[in-house]
Order: C-alpha cells, then structure tokens, then sequence
C-alpha cells in the first residue's frame, strides 16, 4: 500500500462533519406523551408496590400511611422513569412540578371540602328566610327553621368590624409608613412590638379589654369594647403585612419624588401609598379575616344576647362566631342547622368583603384597567394643552400702522 493510497482513505474520515454542539432549548412546560406514559405508569407502579407491602411484605396498616406510603413509591418510580430519557436537572425539575401540584390539589381540595361541607350542613335553614330577617328573641331549641334568624349576629358582626376597622385602618397603615419611612432604634424597637403582637392568643386580647374597659371604667359589655378588643388582634396582622408591601415600593420612585423637590409626606401620601395600594388592601383584609371570625373576645366584652342590638354603645351584642359557637352546643338538629347556616354566611361575608378591597385596591403597579387607562389619557392631553398654552407666541399688543400717503416709496 503506497503512501498516496494511505491518504486518499483517510481524506473522506477527515472531511467528516462535524458533531453537532449548537444548544437545543429543554422543554419545561406542556403536556407531552412520554411525560403522561410516565406519569401513568409511576402511579400504577407507586400502587401496586404500596399493595403488595401493605398486603404481603410489611406489617402496615392505616389509610393515612397506605396514601403517603403510596404517593413516595409514585415519586421515586416517576423519577426513575424520567431520568431514562433526560438528564439529572429535568429529572428534580419534573418531580418538583409533581410535589407543587400535589400541594395545590390538596389545598384547593380542603378549601372545597370546608365550604362544601359547611353549606351541606346548613342547607337546611339557608332557603327559609326569616333565617335572615329574624332573630332568636321569640324562637327557642325546640322551634322549626321557619322561626328564628341569625339578622342580630349579622348585623352585630358588621358593625364590630367596621369599629375595627375604623381604628385599625389609619393606625396599621400610619405605623407601617412609620416603620419604612423613619429608620432608627425606636422604629426597630416598634417592629419587634408588633412582630410579638402577632402571636397573641385573642383571649389575652379579650381579656385586656374587659380590663381596662369594663372593670376598670366601669362599662357596660356592648359592640364597642368587643371592637376594640377585635382591633387589638388586627392591628399586629395589618402593621405587617402593609409593612412588608411598603418595602417593595422602588426607591427610584422615592428618590425622583424628592429630587423633583417634593416633600417627605407629599412623597408618601402620592407615590409610595397609590403604588403599594393593592398589597395594602391584601394587608386590610388578612387583618379583617383575622378579626371577623374571633369568638373569646366578643364573648368577654360583648356578652351574649338572643336579640337584635343595633346600638354598639349599649347593651350586649353578639356576632356570627359567637352565635355559631352557641348554636352547635345544643343537641337539637334545627339549632345545628342554624349553626353551620350562619357559618356558611359568615364565610360569604368575608368573600363580600375580600372583592370590596380588591375594588378598592385596583390592580398591581404597572396594571391598569380600562377606566384608569382613560382617565390617565385625559390626564395627559390636559397637560399637553396646557404646555402648549404656555409656549405659545404672545399676540402682538400694537399693530403697524400703514401710511396712505402716494408719495412714499416702498
């Protein structure tokens, strides 16, 4: 073999192309069909491994095990499956996703079971209704559904709620804009205040307010004192969360306010509170749903009444909770009914409240909706007719005087 036969073999191997190195986007999202085969089959396998230990292998019983028994089989065996055909990152991408869904049924699942057995339960006194015009003044254990109502819990639930939002609102949020816009000791010293009054027992609450109020005083029980005592528990929940939402705020946003020449408290009042105005209504309503469902305090301060008490100042006064704590005690199936009727209200209640701030709040920053959208657009052709009045010529105040004589000359 010559050397010139040596080269004319080689010449073909060494104009090969080249292997392929371009990079080619993974995949992450959407449904493909090796992901549900291997879906399917991980959970037929977490099955059966999870029968045959229950059943044959290992001494194990319970619903509860055999359920987390079988969902770790399901885990490991859709890992195993996966890592045949990608690679270690899409393999712990993959089984996260799983684990995160898995939470999201579970709890979307307890919610639905919550509210759907609270209704079920209460379907029974929901259509009558004089459930919701009436109170118990007149109806007793024994009474039907036709008798009775839950009108004074409702309305003694509205209004300690409002006296606690009324008193909570502007304190929560003021000392949230303290905390963010004024650093310094007694600002940390306040945060740590608040932060220990988030896990108050709301019997300590209660039991400060009949204190101070009652005994101490010399006041009656009544709406009022059981809406300080429910501000007393909102206060802590709504100074943090509106905390937290304030610190999100740029502080480009700040700075430009101020370089502009604009006060602190103007910076505050028309930058940083309408930017964070969606998060702090998020804050007003974990405060409120806080507040709205605490039976230990209302019981302590407002007392207990069967009769609809519209005057907070005056007379005990009971709300929702209350009223469902004291249906429920009693053996008698209609009293039961109209106590998880008034449960399935007071949930109601909170949602009705929950859309009122998301209306009140707006959108994020950054979103608007069609109504701002409009407005902002005659905002901005307001200001543009403006600076073209002020930029426009000046009219001319004495006009040329034009000579008729013909003998001058042009």
């Amino acid at each position: 073999m010559t050397v010139d036969t040596v080269v004319e073999q080689a010449a073909p191997a060494a104009e090969a192309a080249p292997p392929d190195l371009t990079d080619r986007p993974r995949r992450i999202g959407g449904a493909t069909r090796s992901g549900v085969l291997s879906l399917c089959g991980a959970a037929a396998s977490g099955l059966c491994i999870t029968l045959l230990l229950f059943g044959r292998l290992a001494p194990f019983s319970g619903a509860l095990g055999f359920v987390v028994t079988a969902y770790v089989a399901f885990l490991v065996v859709y890992a195993v499956l996966t890592g045949l055909e990608e690679d270690a990152q899409a393999v712990r991408d993959r089984v996260m996703t799983v684990v995160l869904w898995t939470a999201a049924v579970v709890l979307f699942s307890g919610l639905a079971l919550v509210v759907g057995f609270t209704a079920w339960r209460g379907r029974e006194a929901l259509p009558h209704g004089n459930f919701f015009t009436q109170d118990m003044q007149a109806a007793g254990p024994l009474d039907p559904l036709t008798n009775g109502g839950i009108a004074h819990a409702m309305l003694g639930t509205l209004i300690m709620i409002t006296i606690a939002l009324a008193i909570t609102v502007p304190l929560g949020l003021a000392c949230a804009v303290y905390l963010t816009q004024i650093p310094g000791r007694f600002s940390r010293f306040v945060r740590t205040i608040v932060e220990a009054m988030t896990a108050l027992p709301s019997i300590v609450a209660g039991l400060m307010v009949y204190a101070i109020w009652i005994l101490g005083l010399g006041m009656q029980k009544s709406g009022l004192a059981a809406g300080f005592a429910i501000s007393v528990m909102m206060l802590p929940i709504v100074i943090r969360a509106a905390d937290v939402v304030l610190r999100l705020v740029p502080g480009t946003l700040t700075e430009a306010a101020e370089a502009l020449g604009a006060p602190r408290w103007r910076t505050v009042w028309h930058v940083v509170l309408p930017t964070a105005r969606s998060g702090l209504a998020t804050a007003v309503i974990l405060g409120t749903a806080r507040g709205i469902g605490e039976t230990s305090p209302v019981l302590l301060t407002a007392g207990f009444t069967a009769a609809l008490n519209a005057d907070p100042t005056s007379g005990p006064m009971v709300s929702l909770p209350l009223a469902v704590f004291n249906f429920v005690k009693s053996p008698q199936p209609t009293m039961i009914a109209r106590g998880f009727g008034a449960a399935a209200v007071l949930m109601a209640l909170v949602l009705v409240l929950f859309v009122i701030a998301r209306v009140i709040g707006g959108r994020g920053p950054g979103h608007q909706s069609r109504r701002q959208a409009r407005r902002t657009a005659r905002a901005s052709r307001r200001d543009v007719e403006r600076f073209a009045e002020l930029h426009a010529p000046a009219p001319q105040l004495f006009a040329t005087e034009q000579t008729d004589d013909p003998g001058d000359t042009h």
